[in-house]
């Protein structure tokens, strides 16, 4: 990212367009949604994360707080409440720490400010969301209002395992080619540490997360429903089943690309021995 104090009008300009770009991206997706049937598929996080990287906490916090309350207001055609309630602050602190924690640039840094505010991002935008639609709008079904607690953590499961390979695996590549553009107008340090350097550290990022939801989802599947149903985790047979194969399936996803990556840095190694 830039070392340069920026003047404010410049700070303005990459925050606009952050949140124009963002927004964009997420209403191309804004139909797609998880399996409680409201928050959607977004692999545009990857624009915020890239402009946290190349301009800072600002230009990124401000970019995909304004960025997603545009996608969610031209999707229901008003100024839309929930979003402004949830999703709005927790973009913002979200990708402020992104670009905290990637201000000494490092692709470990990056990997870290991935996983770190995704999890941070996504935590609160679904218990705001959640909370406020059960107990301030009381207009979320009552079979999932009594659940709440766990419909939120289901929520912030399918965002981190929907979102974190897009950041993980688009990012490095859209900074490198921003750098390259323009070389004099960011630090020396997005070009001067070679990806190489965190070697499997890619792969790892997606094994871990996708190891642990697959280890959920057939946990879920193995145990008593009747059991489950009576510690509220669920309220229903039917919402149970579809929890253990999301968890399932979006852990086994992020395996198979923990994977796929793993020979690709094995390989890199090699050929610089």
């Amino acid at each position: 990212m830039s070392t340069r104090k920026e003047p404010m009008s410049l700070v303005v300009a990459q925050s606009a367009m952050c949140a124009v770009l963002y927004a964009m991206g997420a209403y191309l997706t804004s139909y797609i949604s998880s399996p409680w049937g409201f928050g959607q598929f977004r692999p545009a996080v990857v624009i915020p994360a890239v402009f946290s990287t190349l301009f800072g906490p600002v230009v990124g916090g401000v970019g995909a707080a304004i960025g997603t309350l545009i996608a969610d207001s031209v999707k229901h055609g008003q100024i839309y409440i929930r979003s402004l309630v949830a999703a709005v602050p927790g973009n913002f602190i979200g990708f402020y720490i992104f670009g905290m924690l990637v201000k000494r640039f490092s692709w470990r840094n990056f990997i870290k400010a991935t996983q770190v505010s995704l999890l941070v991002s996504n935590f609160i935008v679904a218990f705001l969301y959640v909370y406020f639609r059960a107990f301030i709008e009381a207009s979320l079904p009552v079979a999932l209002r009594d659940v709440w607690i766990y419909v939120s953590l289901g929520l912030v499961a399918w965002w981190y395992v929907t979102m974190l390979p897009f950041v993980l695996l688009l990012g490095p590549p859209l900074i490198r080619a921003a750098y390259s553009a323009f070389p004099t107008f960011f630090s020396e340090r997005l070009s001067s540490v070679p990806i190489q350097e965190v070697g499997g550290r890619f792969s790892v990022a997606m094994l871990l997360p996708g190891i642990i939801m697959a280890f959920i989802g057939i946990s879920i599947m193995l145990t008593d429903p009747n059991w489950l149903i009576r510690l509220k985790v669920v309220s229903d047979q039917v919402m149970l089943m579809g929890m253990g194969i999301m968890f399932l399936v979006g852990g086994s996803i992020l395996i198979a690309i923990g994977l796929i990556l793993a020979p690709g840095r094995a390989a890199l190694r090699l050929r610089q021995l």
